[in-house]
């Protein structure tokens, strides 16, 4: 049974190493290919001859890497399904594990050959330190724990996917019930709210659980590989050459400083709009105060006395007490309208989201049994990039399938590369292409709009930005605290996930709900699934600004310079990478402050 939105695929590049007829899933077929590129290896004594053989390595890797993405993609689409959770399993517990020493091995075979010395400096100095940290990093004894931490990932998704609530006689998956929060209805935001809130409380001890356990497994692992904790290991892990962590505290910090001011003018001016009615009179839940005084008027202080706080469920809708935005009631309405963005933005990638489409390389629709989140993997041997979320008819689904589409266009733009390893880049830059995206297709967002609807898309997104840069310090804040504190009690990471609420929540009010605040760690998969991935969506959106910025001064440019750094995949180090894009590779106070003030202009046209 086929469980893949997709069928066959077109073939980029045939193999001239690995059979056509080998079963990936099969340890026992692939286990001979190893043993032979092991030989080719010391077999490879010119210079010609070593590089045909890193080309044979990497399509082995390809190979390998688009069956687990393939079991991955079924699985995550259907997470109901006994066969694709045991596909998926049967990958991650008895062919990962194995391929793990052996491509150690390679990768030590490569250090050590005499030719690699004489192989050009700079097309393979990012490919050396790479697998000079491979190296350096693994550890036989880890494999096993790294295959447990997998299958906690997926009970985690698991259980994630099953979530559902009967709202109003209906039963919903949590994602579908976000639309409620746009409603204008207060009572019934509040309503849509606690029920999804109370419904991941239930399972909050077993996600604590499923956590823990993974806490355990990270710590062993950064222990066995001599590292005084799980941080130290995973900045080294995750290969990031070009910043600390102390890096990253410097991030938090300017987010403060920067960010949050304009994210409490935003609630104080949200708190208004809400609840001052035409400003002559504060109204309650819609309806107006009435003066006790009996003189007409109300001092300040009465009222903020009588106006209501800010709360979680206030957060989504408009201000103006508009119906919410409903870009598309289809999800193929949503395709269609995403590919006029892409006509008018650039033929070439209107051409590669076209290509998307007809090969069905696209799972956009929410439903019972489908993972949550949304996600772009590339299938490495075809080469092609698939597009999973979860689309429920919300501005938030627009953004996502640009962001996702940045992720497609930036796999497309590295087609052509011979080098396995290059066909990614780091994460950091890998969230720019997303991140421009969004902001560059938004320019053209009047193809799922009329105008006034477009404008108030346009700010929508642009408040978004500035509300995920707290979250995004919040979450990699946390994950600082967690794994440098080895060993911690439960009721200790509660009260340091409070504190980072307490400095990066803003002014919303919790009263009464403490504990969905307290869990609402919980919902962030990459805390469970990807640690310490995070604050590269921070780093990235930054350098997403910058795309946007000189967009505006010279937009053939700044779209020309976009593609060119995706071009290069991940063939050169952070910093070019993002010079190739057209900005700098920095995060300090000193960058964030005029992007920030950048945001806060335009919003100001928008109001």
């Amino acid at each position: 049974m086929n469980l893949l939105p997709f069928g066959k695929l077109p073939v980029h590049t045939p193999r001239r190493f690995v059979p056509e007829a080998v079963d990936l899933g099969n340890w026992k077929q692939i286990a001979p290919l190893f043993d032979k590129l092991e030989a080719d290896c010391t077999a490879a004594k010119s210079l010609v001859a070593f590089e045909r053989w890193l080309l044979d390595w990497g399509e082995l890797s390809a190979a390998l890497d688009e069956e687990g993405s393939r079991r991955y993609i079924a699985m995550t689409c259907h997470t109901d399904s006994a066969d694709a959770k045991n596909a998926y399993l049967e990958f991650v517990e008895h062919v990962e594990p194995e391929t793990k020493p052996r491509q150690f091995k390679l990768a030590q075979l490569f250090l050590a050959h005499p030719q690699r010395g004489q192989l050009p400096k700079q097309r393979y100095e990012v490919f050396d330190r790479n697998t000079r940290l491979h190296v350096e990093l693994f550890r036989e004894e880890n494999v096993p724990l790294e295959t447990e931490e997998a299958k906690l990932g997926q009970k985690y998704q698991e259980l994630s996917g099953s979530l559902t609530v009967n709202f109003r006689g209906e039963e919903k998956t949590l994602v579908q019930m976000g639309r409620y929060l746009e409603e204008t209805d207060r009572a019934l935001r509040e309503e849509a709210w606690r029920l999804v809130a109370e419904r991941r409380l239930k399972e909050a001890e077993l996600f604590e659980d499923i956590f823990e356990d993974m806490l355990k497994l990270r710590e062993r692992i950064a222990k066995n590989t001599g590292f005084p904790n799980y941080l130290a290991y995973a900045f080294r892990a995750r290969g990031r050459f070009d910043y600390t962590p102390e890096d990253c505290v410097k991030f938090h910090d300017a987010i403060e400083r920067e960010v949050m001011p304009v994210l409490r003018d935003l609630q104080a001016e949200r708190k208004q709009q809400l609840f001052s009615g035409t400003g002559i009179l504060p109204v309650l839940d819609g309806l107006p105060i009435r003066d006790v005084s009996g003189t007409g008027t109300m001092s300040a202080g009465d009222r903020q006395d009588a106006c209501p706080t800010l709360r979680p469920w206030d957060l989504a809708v408009d201000t103006l007490n508009r119906p919410p935005l409903r870009p598309f009631e289809q999800v193929e309405t949503m395709v269609e309208r995403t590919q006029k963005i892409f006509d008018q933005l650039d033929g070439g990638l209107a051409g590669e989201f076209k290509l998307m489409r007809d090969l069905k390389l696209l799972d956009l629709a929410n439903r019972k049994g489908k993972a949550p989140g949304g996600y772009q993997s590339t299938l490495n041997e075809a080469r092609l990039p698939f597009i999973f979320m979860n689309a429920v008819g919300q501005q938030r689904d627009v953004e996502t399938m640009l962001h996702e589409a940045g992720h497609a266009f930036h796999a497309l733009a590295t087609r052509d590369e011979e080098n396995y390893g290059y066909r990614s880049a780091p994460i950091e830059f890998c969230e720019v292409a997303s991140m421009s995206m969004e902001l560059l297709g938004n320019e053209f967002i009047e193809s799922f709009y009329a105008a006034p609807e477009a404008k108030r898309a346009r700010r929508d997104h642009l408040e978004g930005i500035v509300e995920i840069f707290p979250w995004i310090a919040t979450v990699d804040a946390f994950q600082h605290w967690i794994y440098s504190h080895p060993g911690h009690a439960r009721a200790e990471r509660t009260a340091a996930w409070l504190a980072l609420m307490d400095r990066f929540g803003g002014d919303v009010d919790w009263s009464g709900i403490e504990s969905a605040r307290a869990n609402l760690w919980h919902r962030q998969l990459h805390i469970f699934l990807h640690p310490f991935y995070y604050v590269e969506y921070g780093i990235a959106q930054l350098g997403a600004l910058q795309v946007w910025a000189n967009s505006k001064a010279n937009k053939v440019k700044a779209l020309a310079d976009y593609k060119t750094g995706l071009a290069l995949g991940g063939s050169r180090p952070l910093p070019e990478l993002f010079a190739a894009a057209g900005c700098r590779f920095d995060f300090s106070q000193q960058t964030v402050k005029p992007l920030v003030e950048l945001v806060r202009g335009e919003l100001g046209k928008l109001n």
